[in-house]
């Protein structure tokens, strides 16, 4: 690696992070059905038909998992936690076997001296809640509050941070408007009121947690760095909305209670009488910000209503994702949040790549995931000594896992994992940031 610990501040934080119903095994300890499980059982919807049933099978290997965590050297664990797994039912009574997971995984993390940062929700509604309109319905906010305040009941008194929603633009627009995503719709009013009940769940969850006395809270954001194909004006304008639907809209709701007008003006026709009431709740206060990057989009104006854009596809080098590699705009977004919403704490809690990884003698040889890390890293660093407030980076991710609607195909761990056999391989990258994340 072209970096290694010393040249960080002695708190800054290093670690690697995962998805429950990526790795856990959602048929294992009592979980309830999601979405995820009746999009994934529909015909055309995931490459192979796979789903998550077993995946990784965390829920029963959470020990060997967390060992290679420790032995690696990274100072904490971001895991999410599943609703279903808690309240099979979304709501009502909890399911004990899900909370004493969570319970041993916690103190697995704490006995090994891992720092748990713990992500409330990362994409897998309850089904009986999604037959209830899921995002869509104004109520999810209390339902997640509850779920909140249950699961911080019982490991909120020892995780280091919490986040609330893991990639709000996920769970709705890229879920209720491209459709690729559970529960699969392409629906704009669905889109504007989801984009909207995903903030109002946040801050019903933050204040909840408050409530139960939980501090270092934050809101998780994904973005993508979105270049105009030309500067004809109509595709700046282009980019401009892109960047706002993408980049802009959750962080600016929950920071500066507001949203950017180049998105508003083509949602707000579809979102409810009122929406600028809920801003208060949306925007209770947080401890910190959380960025996922990985790419960035060329994009170009076209044809048709809102949102009126085309995604033009960028020159190599890319990831197997189809993802072209910008490390630049790891750099360029810990600005923007640094001058847009004012100086307080940044964790990068994603950020890595999917490659073709094979285990080859008993190695897995990843060199251009270590010059990806590498690059990024610089990035990292070029802004922090600028003064921008970074205070950790978490590398996704810890497994190859079940990539949603593209099954298993896609690698992004740093150890490699035979889905059949559930033997895990590290790979060279793993070793090489042993190496770097050494103390000495």
């Amino acid at each position: 690696m072209g970096f290694k610990r010393a040249d960080f501040p002695e708190d800054f934080i290093f670690g690697v992070a995962t998805s429950s119903y990526q790795i856990e095994g959602h048929q294992f300890g009592g979980a309830g059905l999601t979405h995820w499980d009746s999009f994934a059982a529909t015909p055309g919807n995931i490459k192979g038909a796979e789903n998550g049933a077993t995946a990784c099978d965390h829920y029963h290997k959470w020990p060997e998992d967390l060992d290679l965590i420790q032995a690696m050297g990274a100072d904490a664990y971001r895991f999410s936690t599943s609703w279903a797994r808690v309240l099979p039912e979304g709501t009502g009574q909890p399911n004990p076997q899900g909370l004493d997971f969570y319970d041993r995984l916690v103190d697995g993390l704490l006995d090994r001296g891992i720092k748990p940062f713990a992500t409330l929700y990362h994409w897998e509604l309850p089904a009986p809640l999604a037959d209830l309109g899921g995002w869509r319905n104004r109520d999810i906010a209390k339902w997640f509050a509850d779920f909140a305040s249950i699961l911080m009941r019982r490991i909120g008194d020892r995780v280091h941070a919490t986040a609330t929603i893991n990639e709000p633009w996920c769970v709705s627009w890229l879920s209720h408007f491209l459709g690729h995503h559970a529960p699969g719709l392409r629906d704009i009013r669905a889109t504007a009121r989801s984009m909207l009940h995903v903030l109002l769940a946040h801050g019903a969850a933050v204040q909840a947690m408050r409530a139960e006395g939980i501090d270092n809270i934050g809101l998780v954001a994904n973005m993508e760095y979105a270049q105009p194909v030309s500067q004809n004006p109509a595709d700046i304008a282009a980019a401009e909305r892109y960047d706002a639907i993408y980049n802009l809209w959750f962080l600016d709701a929950a920071l500066l209670q507001s949203y950017p007008k180049a998105a508003l003006d083509g949602l707000e026709p579809h979102l409810p009488a009122g929406w600028a009431d809920d801003f208060p709740m949306i925007a209770a206060p947080v401890d910190w910000i959380g960025l996922n990057y990985y790419t960035k989009k060329i994009i170009a104006a076209a044809d048709g209503p809102f949102p009126a854009l085309a995604e033009i596809d960028g020159p190599p080098p890319k990831t197997t994702m189809g993802w072209e590699i910008y490390p630049e705009g790891l750099a360029y977004f810990l600005r923007n949040i640094h001058s847009r919403y004012g100086d307080r704490p940044i964790y990068v809690t994603e950020n890595g790549m999917s490659h073709d990884d094979q285990v080859i003698d008993g190695r897995v040889s990843d060199q251009v995931r270590i010059e990806y890390l590498e690059k990024h890293v610089a990035q990292l660093r070029q802004v922090m000594a600028e003064g921008v407030d970074v205070k950790g980076y978490f590398i996704w991710s810890l497994l190859d896992n079940y990539e949603w609607a593209l099954g298993y195909d896609k690698r992004f761990g740093l150890v490699h994992m035979d889905f059949e056999t559930l033997v895990r391989t590290p790979k060279v990258s793993y070793f090489a940031l042993q190496k770097a994340l050494k103390r000495q």
